[in-house]
């Protein structure tokens, strides 16, 4: 799908709790546009509640697919697969690729219009032992939700929170900035070859949680799902 990332610097070794109490997002918080929204993204929560406690991290690269990009999954028309992404803005689509990786957007237009935001790193906040033992004990705590792969892993997020809605009460939904969101910065690129369109990254400068870092963007052909 079309493409906006973002990043921000915290220590290796550990990440902070939250610093502030946070509330979900209301569906009229979210910009009714898909860069807009990516960017809004940048420094909110996102929130998994298992019976066996929260899951939770800070957003901290987005990438937007927007209306007429021929990398969107939305790009010919409305199916049964991808039918959460014409949903209204904050909706959940949740597919599976490669064979191995799930993958968490964002629906981001008007109902019956469809695009998308697709969550690709976190910065973990609560859970952090959990999300561990869902990647297989990955033991660096920068590497646990860093690439969109990654990240539905640790959350535990499937197909089976494809549609849902995450602005409403739920296990899976938005919440408002743990803390102070720093700078945001944006970038584009070619995303693939065959596809031979630009795409963007939003993202706060320099995030050690981010996907979107130099040695991370030479993986992608060989490991897309990181």
């Amino acid at each position: 799908m079309g493409h906006h990332a973002i990043r921000k610097p915290v220590s290796l070794s550990a990440a902070k709790p939250p610093a502030r109490s946070i509330r979900r997002l209301r569906r009229s918080d979210l910009p009714v546009d898909t860069v807009e929204l990516a960017r809004y993204l940048i420094g909110k929560t996102l929130v998994h509640d298992l019976p066996q406690g929260r899951l939770s991290g800070r957003i901290v690269e987005t990438e937007a697919y927007v209306v007429g990009d021929a990398a969107a999954h939305a790009f010919r028309g409305q199916t049964t697969r991808n039918r959460s992404l014409f949903l209204e803005r904050g909706r959940a689509y949740v597919y599976f690729v490669y064979g191995c990786w799930h993958m968490l957007n964002v629906s981001s237009e008007r109902p019956g219009i469809g695009a998308g935001v697709l969550l690709r790193a976190l910065e973990p906040l609560e859970g952090i032992e959990r999300m561990r033992h869902h990647r297989c004990g990955t033991c660096n705590v920068r590497d646990i939700a860093r690439g969109p792969g990654r990240l539905a892993t640790a959350l535990r997020i499937d197909r089976r929170h494809d549609g849902l809605d995450l602005c409403a009460d739920g296990p899976v939904w938005l919440g408002t900035a743990a803390r102070r969101t720093g700078p945001i910065a944006r970038s584009a690129r070619i995303l693939r070859e065959r596809f031979n369109i630009l795409t963007f990254y939003l993202g706060q400068t320099g995030h050690s949680h981010s996907a979107a870092t130099a040695d991370c963007q030479s993986l992608e052909l060989s490991c897309p799902g990181w």
